[in-house]
């Protein structure tokens, strides 16, 4: 596939978990060819286990995380490359703390619990099991009309959900230059 071609970015494809963050994240990275990152693998050891055991984590367990993030998004725009991240980004302050000195634009990937609990179930192995499914409902905070940013049904298709971030990414572009 070829890349589409956009001005270096930041979109962080946020959600919580069974989505299909890293899907859609990896596959709109490589349509728009630009670099990938799974926040989840920037997560300290002790996050994964304190998940793993049922616990959600709290704003001390996610701090250093986000910096951890936010510090890749840097990166990667200070080098002119685009960056997809995939992130759960739940609450309006840590979107705030993944902006913060840069211009980042979040796909909020959403969708019915029970098709999130299924999809959760169906991932045999992942550090977050689908006790926590209800605690991260809880917590998500919608965007909010001052964010930039788009709402994608996970119902549709993954190449589909990833043509209308891209589309969208397009048309945001455009109406900025």
């Amino acid at each position: 596939m070829r890349p589409d071609s956009l001005p270096q970015s930041a979109i962080v494809v946020m959600g919580v978990s069974g989505s299909g963050k890293t899907t859609i994240g990896q596959r709109l990275a490589e349509r728009l060819g630009a670099t990938f990152v799974d926040a989840d693998d920037l997560h300290p050891e002790s996050n994964r286990q304190k998940m793993a055991g049922g616990t959600p984590l709290d704003d001390d367990d996610r701090w250093p995380w986000l910096e951890a993030v936010a510090q890749a998004i840097r990166a990667e725009l200070d080098a002119d490359r685009g960056i997809v991240v995939a992130c759960s980004a739940l609450r309006r302050r840590y979107r705030d703390a993944l902006r913060a000195g840069t211009e980042v634009v979040f796909a909020h990937l959403a969708g019915p619990s029970d098709l999130l609990h299924a999809r959760m179930a169906a991932r045999p192995g992942h550090f977050m099991p689908p006790a926590l499914l209800a605690s991260q409902l809880e917590t998500l905070e919608p965007l909010e009309p001052d964010e930039a940013g788009t709402v994608v049904s996970i119902a549709e298709e993954p190449e589909h959900i990833v043509t209308a971030i891209r589309d969208w990414s397009c048309r945001r572009a455009e109406a900025l230059a």
